[in-house]
């Protein structure tokens, strides 16, 4: 269609979303002035011209990627459903062909600590060191968040602790909502196999993801929030910084530190 004819059905359209049916009489005029003589086609049904022109190609209700991914997400839950252990899990996920991030990644990084504990912390994705040993937290921000359990009496015997995605973004970068979306029953069918008392986010993202909310970490820290398990039951939600953000902002680890002593007062029943 060219582009008159294109700009022509545009206005058509517009005439009758007004009201107009057809033209009338062979000039213009206005109230008060007198008849213009301008040459005009004979009288055309706006509705007829309308309908016979070309018809604009449909989009399609989902891309291909769109479609992928529900694909994906949903197989992914389906497997999920006939797991009854930590260990059918991280062959499941080891196996798993749904997400791209595995093609990059070197290593599935599961998930470390006690699969028993009361407390699972959960991080946002694997970084370089992770990727390359396969263990969840043991680059810098690993180390520091092993000495900010110590401090409140924990180590990873005592906790468990994991990722929301068990590949790591190429280059750090922040994972994709369709990534997060196919992995997340991963980590959900491993916070029911657990079954923790508490749960604690380590970044926005994180919590983002789990708590299924956009609220920024300032606004979610600092108070308790819930995590509803499939079996209904629900488990002690509290949301901080990641360990990465404070090695770049170590102003905030004040506010961590108050987040990770409210947790052990919570475990020891002193709230």
């Amino acid at each position: 269609m060219s582009n008159d004819t294109e700009n022509l059905a545009r206005i058509l359209e517009w005439y009758i979303g007004a009201g107009v049916e057809e033209t009338c009489g062979d000039e213009p005029m206005t109230l008060g002035t007198a008849p213009v003589s301008v040459s005009l086609k004979p009288q055309i049904n706006l509705r007829a011209a309308v309908s016979a022109a070309p018809a604009a190609p449909v989009r399609q209700a989902t891309t291909p990627l769109a479609q992928a991914t529900g694909n994906a997400c949903q197989n992914a839950k389906d497997l999920c459903a006939s797991i009854n252990s930590m260990e059918e899990l991280r062959t499941a996920m080891e196996n798993f062909d749904g997400c791209a991030l595995k093609l990059t990644a070197s290593h599935t990084v599961f998930g470390d600590g006690n699969p028993q504990a009361r407390v699972v912390f959960v991080g946002e994705a694997p970084g370089a060191d992770e990727d390359r040993i396969g263990v969840p937290f043991v680059g810098r921000s690993g180390h520091l968040l092993d000495k900010m359990l110590a401090a409140i009496g924990l180590d990873r015997t005592q906790c468990y602790i994991c990722n929301i995605l068990p590949w790591r973004p190429p280059g750090n970068r922040t994972p994709l909502d369709s990534e997060i979306a196919v992995c997340l029953p991963f980590l959900k069918r491993q916070l029911d196999l657990i079954n923790p008392d508490y749960i604690f986010m380590l970044g926005g993202s994180a919590a983002n993801a789990l708590l299924d909310t956009p609220e920024s970490i300032s606004r979610l820290r600092g108070r308790w929030l819930e995590y509803v398990k499939s079996d209904g039951s629900k488990a002690m939600v509290l949301a901080s910084f990641h360990p990465a953000y404070l090695l770049r902002t170590p102003g905030q680890k004040a506010k961590a530190w108050a987040d990770f002593l409210r947790l052990s007062r919570q475990m020891k029943g002193e709230n």
